[in-house]
């Protein structure tokens, strides 16, 4: 069964965006996590997966050697629409995945269990997973565990996203209030129409009393 759509996916997606973490190299924090998540839990495989618009992608990996898998696959695609941790102790006979791919063959999936990644906006960008290839139950506290867990990975993207919007921002011009010249980070103040002919192609057409100013 292909989980619905919640009706923030907009809103998540853009989220998601605004973290530019999708395709980015491993974090070894991250693949901390997912292994001490694997630990705790006694799986061979835990997950740090984040769902795009069409494919569910792993940041963190372990016990796995794919990075990605299509959406409308994913266990997490169904367990980022509730706040609280999503167990299936038996995949084969839950109607929902009995029929998943990833049941019927490789990896073969019998346990699952996805603490979804909530951010501070209300939206889960993901989950940290961990599954089995038997089917089996967790302790309360490896259920507790695994949302103590959750709660460290949440930070640590939060952390990432922080890190990039200060990157950006220091790639901002700074420009004078009053005069509105502008200095890049290795030149001298300059007017801002002559910053842009130096250091930009504008393509856009300009009024012949802007042209005439270049």
């Amino acid at each position: 069964m292909v989980a619905p759509v919640s009706s923030n996916e907009a809103v998540r997606l853009r989220l998601l965006g605004r973290h530019r973490i999708l395709d980015t190299a491993p974090d070894a924090a991250l693949n901390d996590l997912a292994r001490l998540a694997s630990v705790i839990c006694q799986t061979p495989i835990a997950l740090v997966s984040l769902i795009d618009e069409h494919r569910q992608w792993f940041k963190a990996v372990v016990g796995l050697n794919v990075r990605e898998t299509p959406r409308d696959q994913a266990f997490c695609a169904h367990a980022i629409l509730d706040d609280q941790v999503m167990v299936v102790e038996d995949a084969a006979a839950d109607t929902r995945f009995s029929s998943n791919p990833l049941v019927t063959g490789n990896p073969r999936i019998r346990f699952y269990a996805g603490a979804p990644l909530l951010m501070r906006e209300g939206v889960a960008l993901g989950t940290l997973c961990v599954i089995d290839r038997t089917p089996r139950q967790l302790t309360a506290e490896q259920l507790d565990a695994l949302q103590v867990l959750r709660q460290a990975v949440v930070a640590q993207l939060e952390l990432r996203r922080a890190l990039a919007d200060l990157a950006g921002a220091e790639m901002l011009l700074p420009m004078c209030a009053w005069c509105r010249d502008v200095k890049d980070h290795d030149g001298p103040w300059s007017p801002l129409h002559d910053y842009v002919m130096k250091s930009q192609q504008v393509t856009h057409g300009m009024c012949p009393e802007c042209a005439s100013r270049f």
